[in-house]
């Protein structure tokens, strides 16, 4: 069968011969019989003329009616859950238990219930008041739609149509518009009819949340430049996203994007002689889990040479070794790291286990180089490999541990360990300033892989990992800001002012920048003084 996409208005193309694409079964290599049409860019225009009529919906709109659709579809999710996490358990060969349904499905819902929540509270809008001055801002929703191009790596909790990026630009109250990855076409649809039921049981036009499956890149490309879209989100490879941000920006469209990282690890030496075989293992865990197909993955571990060094190397490749390699999301994915690997290589890597692998498949992977060859061709040493494959570089001391660091590109994360009696301060009071510059989040004693969705976490990083260093994709309210304008009014009368700007505080528990203090009160006299 061939699946309409989720646009508003636009005719069944079941019928209509056009050019169509289908997921993967990732552990057999077999093609999905549910087929799924190639968009053009008539029908993604459609699909922009929609959401600006649905943006003028939202504007009026009440917060408890969209909070009240995120927490419906989060709702809707959770009662068809067996279906769409055993639907993407096939289409990426995740396991459905613990995974997708305990794990990722919870996540999921947990973020829409918090974007929900936030929308009701109204904190996220960071009302600012100047009484004397009559001054009064906002954040406000940007008045158009915003692109969402999802992951192939998390099918529910940051799908295109239900994830974090998702959940931000509904909450600021603007409409989406999600391009679905290949990779998971019918769990994505199955979010999709979820979203547009909970819209029809509030009265929101579809054109709030739409989706198409694919298009021709050169459409993706015009979408995010087109003169009504309001903003884009994306999460994928750096090529792909440095040609969707080449694109915005030409227009003058602000563009999110999270691209690569190889989220370096420094393991110190009271840490390596302490628990040496232990963060080994932590290793392995966390490098292979999910075949490597984690942004948080650790693809670089930088430890001391010498003999614990090549310890910790020896039971790092036993284990890389020992366990069995899992599928890849992508029948490109083994090609990918095989493209990656001779860039590692050719840098000055050598392969210690694995290295070998096609289509849905590559073996676990490590390759080690020096610490003095790692500052030669830094660059090269830090190119990306989307899979179960990281680099050991193996450092002279800690000053050249500091100067590796020094020359890391941005990544999302970075993490030191070291020992509990304190021998290593000296080395972590030298590396850590240097280190926190480069990554969006830093980590002591633990490896990278796990974001929790808090208010508190931040999902982002310098170039490359993300296009701008000052977002969070991940932490409710802030990456609402993401897909906010501020707006200001300059001695506008009360009854014409939004009503989190009023004198009175519309919600009670809405927390207002008044005259340079956090307040939830209503503005008086005694407080204006």
């Amino acid at each position: 069968m061939i699946y309409p996409p989720f646009i508003d208005g636009l005719k069944n193309e079941s019928k209509q011969h056009r050019q169509v694409i289908s997921s993967h079964n990732p552990k057999t290599g077999e093609k999905l019989v549910d087929q799924y049409p190639v968009s053009t860019f008539a029908d993604l225009e459609t699909a922009v003329n929609n959401a600006q009529f649905a943006a003028g919906h939202l504007g009026t709109s009440l917060p408890e009616k969209i909070a009240r659709f995120l927490e419906t579809y989060a709702e809707n999710i959770e009662a068809n859950g067996d279906e769409i996490c055993r639907m993407a358990a096939l289409e990426t060969a995740l396991p459905y238990e613990p995974r997708l349904k305990t794990i990722e499905l919870a996540r999921t819902t947990n973020q829409l219930r918090q974007a929900g929540a936030a929308v009701r509270e109204r904190s996220w809008r960071m009302a600012t008041i100047d009484s004397a001055a009559n001054i009064r801002s906002m954040y406000g929703p940007l008045n158009g739609p915003v692109i969402v191009f999802g992951p192939n790596n998390f099918p529910l909790a940051f799908n295109a149509i239900s994830g974090g990026d998702f959940a931000a630009a509904i909450a600021a109250g603007n409409p989406v518009i999600a391009k679905a990855h290949p990779g998971h076409l019918s769990t994505s649809r199955l979010l999709a009819e979820a979203a547009w039921e909970a819209l029809d049981a509030y009265g929101l036009p579809r054109g709030t949340v739409q989706m198409f499956y694919h298009c021709a890149p050169e459409d993706g490309l015009k979408l995010v430049a087109h003169p009504n879209v309001a903003a884009a989100a994306f999460t994928g490879s750096r090529g792909a996203g440095l040609a969707l941000k080449q694109a915005a920006d030409a227009a003058g469209k602000p563009i999110y994007l999270e691209m690569s990282s190889v989220n370096p690890v420094y393991v110190l030496p009271g840490a390596l002689a302490e628990r040496g075989e232990a963060i080994a293992a932590e290793f392995f865990g966390s490098c292979t889990m999910a075949s490597g197909q984690f942004c948080t993955n650790p693809g670089l571990i930088i430890v001391p040479q010498g003999q614990d060094g090549e310890k910790f190397l020896q039971t790092a490749a036993a284990l890389f070794q020992n366990n069995a390699s899992g599928p890849l999301l992508s029948e490109f994915g083994a090609a990918n790291i095989q493209r990656s690997l001779s860039v590692l290589q050719k840098a000055g890597a050598e392969i210690v286990i694995g290295g070998t692998g096609d289509g849905f498949r590559h073996t676990n992977t490590l390759l080690r180089v020096s610490g003095e060859a790692f500052l030669v061709d830094p660059a090269g040493l830090q190119t990306e490999a989307f899979g179960p494959v990281s680099l050991v570089v193996m450092a002279r001391d800690a000053q050249e541990m500091t100067a590796t660091a020094a020359s890391l590109e941005g990544n999302l994360t970075g993490t030191i360990y070291s020992d509990s009696q304190g021998s290593d301060d000296d080395a972590y009071d030298r590396l850590a300033p240097v280190l926190a510059t480069k990554v969006g989040r830093l980590l002591n004693d633990k490896m990278p892989t796990g974001v929790a969705v808090s208010p508190a976490m931040v999902h982002g990083g310098p170039y490359p990992a993300t296009g701008h260093p000052g977002f969070t994709a991940v932490g409710i309210p802030a990456s609402i800001h993401r897909f906010a304008a501020l707006r200001c009014y300059d001695n506008v009368r009360q009854h014409r002012l939004p009503p989190e700007l009023r004198d009175e505080n519309p919600t009670g528990d809405m927390w207002r920048l008044v005259d340079g203090r956090w307040t939830q009160e209503n503005i008086t006299s005694e407080i204006a003084n």
